[in-house]
Parts: structure tokens; C-alpha cells; sequence
């Protein structure tokens, strides 16, 4: 890898565990995960012990510590195998623990982080609804005082994880009237909450192996410390989900890069060895003109990753515009990748017996998830604007 004479020895040692790992523990089951959607009880046992679930959750509370960069390398080599391998670990780094992390009160922090970090719960971060994608400041569900606590009613959808989470950050309407501007608080909900359960599970067009699904909130009773931040928490959860967006930015842009990635390296491997008329495909000037374009377009995805993840780390606060420049260009660099991976394969690339076809449907997700194409779009112009 590029970066590897310029990373901390530690970084480094973390990323040749995780490189073995792929190679000799991810890469040969990869397609029984595919088949099965689901992943071995002994592989995330296995992630758990080598400290995936607490990359990014510090030290004091058992995690490793990583910064962005460190973050972002481990999911680029975890994504060249199966998205559903960073899927499964990346809730309890990034969206499930990254609120408690920025906003919560010191309690919560001792509470939730050790156990997400160990790998012993998991965590979800349950935003998106029925009526509210990326509008995301219109969400139905609600939250009232009641007694000495609150309660909560509505339905989330598309939760990553909900199905194996033992907690869920929760967004809901404390005041109709405020929403966005003070009116969305974000709740820390344990599983056996009453009134918490579990809806329907998605059939996807892929990432199979991990799932998203409904979480139903039936007058789900949650006590008062429940709220992230506590007291003065109350009607800053849509700031909360922001600030937690904003990061995972970056890690989808790592997660598009890993496939694309791993994509030019099938295609490569496919060209010298596929022969017509008479001699491999590589030596024909379309299928040339292709992977260069692949490689040409990995490379940039890659130093606009790279650099602002180092920007983050640096500055120790967000980096808005460049990491929605980031999630907008290497996810529509993955997909054209993937498209021209697809050409170079031929109807191999169309048949289920080569990963080119999972890696085509599992990349189209990178487009929309934590932040459609279009609406990085609207975030990059308005940071351009503000500086006007």
C-alpha cells in the first residue's frame, strides 16, 4: 500500500493483522456468507477478539484508538473481500458509538463504550423513517416525558444492524414545533426497553450477511439518563446526527474505494488470462483503455481519502466539505469501476460464480446510504457558499 513507509508501527501491525485476517479467514467463506446472509458466529467471535468492534473507540474504554486515516485503511482492506464484514463492525466505530463518544455524559461513556468496543453488544443508529430519508429533520417518531422518563412511539426503517443490536441510538421529536433547530433529541434505547422491538427484516439487493430492518417503538418506556447528554441533551440530537454523519463520510468513501479496489485487481487477473482471437483481451486497446481509466480513477479516489482523513485526525474536528467531496466521488467511482469490471468480465461478470456480480450490487448501495449522491452535492455547495 502507498501509505504504508509513512504510518505509526502500530497502524501498521493493525492493518497486516487485518490483511491475514481477510486472506486466510474472510476471502475463502466470502461466498458461503453470500449464499447463507448470514455471517459465522465463530468469524465475528473472531473480529471481536482481534478488537475490530472498538477501531475507533478509545483506549480508556478498551478500544484501539484510531483515528480516521487508521479507520478508513482497515475498511478499505476489510471491503475488498465482502461489505458485510465491515458492516458488521463498522455500527459499533462509527454510528452506534460515535454519538456517546461526542455528546454523551460521562455515564453513558462507561456504560456503553467497553462493551461496544469488546464486541459484546452491539450497537444501531436508528434515524431513517417511513416519511424521512434525506429529509432527515422529518421524522415522525416522538418522545414525551413521562414521570421520571421518557416515551417513545414510531417506527424506524433501513436500521443497519437493528437485528443484532443490544442498543439503538434512537432520533425522535421532543418539540413539534422546533425540530431541527432544537426540537430532535436522540435517545440511548437497550433492547429489552419495554415497548422496544423488532419489525420486519429487508431483503436487499445485496450486502447480504448483515441486514437492516424495522425497530418499533410501542410506548417504549426509556429512563431520563437515557438521553444522550443528558439534561442538556434535550432538542440537540439533530446536531448529534450530524456531527456522527459527517464522519461516516469517510468510511463509506473507504468502503467504495476497498471494492473498487479489489475490482481492478479481478479484472486485471481476468484480462491476461482471457483469450480471443487468438491472444488475452489485455492486449486489446478497449479492454486497455478501461483499466487504465479504473486505476486512474482508484488513484484519485484514493489521495482525496486519504487526505481528508489526515485533515480530520490534524485538525480534531469536521471536515464537512471534504468528506462529503470524498463519499460523492469514490462512490460514483465505485460504481463506474464496477460497471467497466462487469464489460471486461463479459457474461462472466454477469453470473453469480465470480464475485465481479456481488461487488456490482453490493457498491450501488454506497451511492445512497449515509447520504444520498445528491444530497452530498447540496452539502458541498452550501459549504462553498458559507465561505462566500
Amino acid at each position: 500500500m502507498q501509505t504504508d513507509l509513512d504510518l505509526p508501527e502500530n497502524l501498521r501491525l493493525i492493518l497486516d493483522t487485518v490483511r491475514r485476517f481477510v486472506k486466510r479467514d474472510l476471502e475463502p467463506i466470502s461466498r458461503q456468507v453470500e449464499e447463507e446472509d448470514r455471517i459465522p458466529d465463530e468469524v465475528v467471535q473472531k473480529m471481536r477478539e482481534l478488537g475490530l468492534f472498538g477501531l475507533t473507540i478509545p483506549e480508556e474504554y478498551g478500544g484501539l484508538g484510531l483515528g480516521a486515516l487508521g479507520e478508513c485503511l482497515v475498511y478499505e482492506e476489510l471491503s475488498k473481500t465482502n461489505a458485510c464484514f465491515r458492516t458488521r463492525v463498522a455500527t459499533n466505530n462509527g454510528i452506534g458509538s460515535l454519538g456517546i463518544l461526542l455528546d454523551g455524559t460521562d455515564q453513558q461513556r462507561r456504560r456503553y463504550l467497553p462493551r461496544l468496543a469488546s464486541g459484546e453488544w452491539t450497537a444501531c443508529f436508528a434515524l431513517s423513517e417511513p416519511e424521512a430519508g434525506s429529509d432527515a429533520a422529518n421524522i415522525q417518531t416522538t418522545a414525551e416525558r413521562r414521570g421520571e422518563g421518557w416515551v417513545l412511539n414510531g417506527t424506524k426503517i433501513y436500521v443497519t444492524n437493528g437485528d443484532v443490536a443490544d442498543m439503538a441510538t434512537v432520533l425522535a421529536v421532543t418539540d413539534r414545533e422546533r425540530r431541527a433547530h432544537g426540537g430532535i433529541t436522540a435517545f440511548l434505547v437497550e433492547r429489552d426497553s419495554p415497548g422496544y422491538s423488532i419489525g420486519t427484516i429487508e431483503k436487499k439487493m445485496g450486502i447480504h450477511g448483515t441486514h437492516t430492518c424495522e425497530l418499533i417503538f410501542d410506548d417504549c418506556q426509556v429512563p431520563e439518563e437515557s438521553v444522550v447528554g443528558g439534561e442538556v441533551g434535550v432538542g440537540r440530537g439533530f446536531k448529534t446526527a450530524m456531527r456522527v454523519l459527517d464522519r461516516g463520510r469517510l468510511s463509506q468513501g473507504a468502503v467504495a474505494l476497498g471494492g473498487a479496489q479489489r475490482l481492478l485487481e479481478l479484472s486485471l487477473e481476468h484480462a491476461r488470462q482471457r483469450v480471443q482471437f487468438g491472444k488475452p483481451i489485455a492486449r486489446f486497446q478497449a479492454v486497455q483503455f478501461m483499466l487504465a481509466d479504473m486505476a486512474t480513477e482508484i488513484y484519485a479516489g484514493r489521495q482525496m481519502l486519504y487526505h481528508a482523513a489526515r485533515l480530520r485526525d490534524e485538525r480534531g474536528e469536521a471536515v464537512t466539505r471534504e468528506a462529503s467531496m470524498v463519499k460523492l466521488f469514490c462512490s460514483e467511482m465505485a460504481g463506474r469501476v464496477a460497471d467497466k469490471a462487469v464489460q471486461i468480465h463479459g457474461g462472466m461478470g454477469y453470473m453469480r460464480e465470480v464475485p465481479v456480480e456481488r461487488f456490482y450490487r453490493d457498491l450501488r448501495l454506497t451511492r445512497i446510504f449515509e447520504g444520498t449522491s445528491e444530497i452530498q452535492r447540496l452539502i458541498i455547495a452550501r459549504e462553498l457558499l458559507k465561505e462566500d
